[in-house]
């Protein structure tokens, strides 16, 4: 009973969710009764109420907030940024940074998972970019150059240089970043937020061990997606 207690202390809503989670109270507190009086219909009131209750639920776990600590050495150690399912892993050629060939991991984040990112490993920002783009699908290979998307550099204590990609998906048409550049970064804290279903990639250097594989569910800052040579 008291692990339980202490589980529901760590959950909270993200602030990001804050103005959405008000707007919907309201709709279902004030709207609703109005509608249901507006249209002549035989469908019970609590009904009603039923399929609203159903999708503010589905809100709520969208901006669930957890408190969450890496427990375990970080040293050469990636995590996952974001809760989700591997889409991606593969070797691409990284034309706008690296200019070289690199490992590609891709998280891909349904509606139902939680949306908080956060910084996959220890080091210090080295500079945020956002770009404009399309809105494609998050889980197809062109999003990640052709939508919508913010790229964060990261540099590791041992000088590695680690690219993590946020990325809009159909839904998601906003993506906010907390990382600034030249602070120190360290998992365990939030790296930034999407809202909707989109997509991380983090972007390693070749040579790197691979830790997780296609299909693989994710925890944001627990699961080790990759060690560094």
């Amino acid at each position: 009973m008291v692990n339980e207690i202490k589980k529901l202390k760590k959950i909270r809503i993200h602030r990001e969710g804050t103005t959405t989670l008000i707007l919907g109270f309201a709709v279902i507190a004030l709207i609703l009764p109005l509608l249901w009086n507006f249209f002549e219909t035989k469908i019970p009131f609590w009904s009603f109420l039923s399929v609203f209750g159903i999708v503010y639920a589905i809100l709520l776990n969208f901006f669930r907030c957890p408190t969450r600590y890496f427990d375990g050495e970080t040293e050469k150690i990636v995590v996952a940024p974001a809760d989700g399912k591997i889409v991606v892993i593969e070797e691409v050629e990284e034309n706008t940074y690296f200019h070289d060939r690199r490992i590609m991991v891709s998280i891909f984040m349904s509606l139902f998972n939680v949306h908080a990112n956060w910084f996959p490993v220890d080091g210090k920002v080295k500079f945020v970019k956002h770009k404009d783009g399309n809105f494609h699908k998050a889980w197809l290979p062109k999003a990640s150059e052709e939508n919508e998307h913010a790229d964060i550099m990261l540099t590791t204590p041992d000088g590695v240089d680690i690219l993590c990609r946020q990325i809009a998906g159909a839904m998601a048409r906003r993506i906010v970043t907390y990382a600034k550049p030249g602070e120190d970064c360290f998992i365990d804290e939030h790296l930034g937020f999407i809202k909707l279903g989109s997509r991380v990639d983090v972007f390693l250097p070749l040579g790197t061990e691979v830790c997780v594989k296609m299909g693989q569910l994710t925890t944001g800052d627990q699961t080790v997606i990759a060690r560094l040579k």
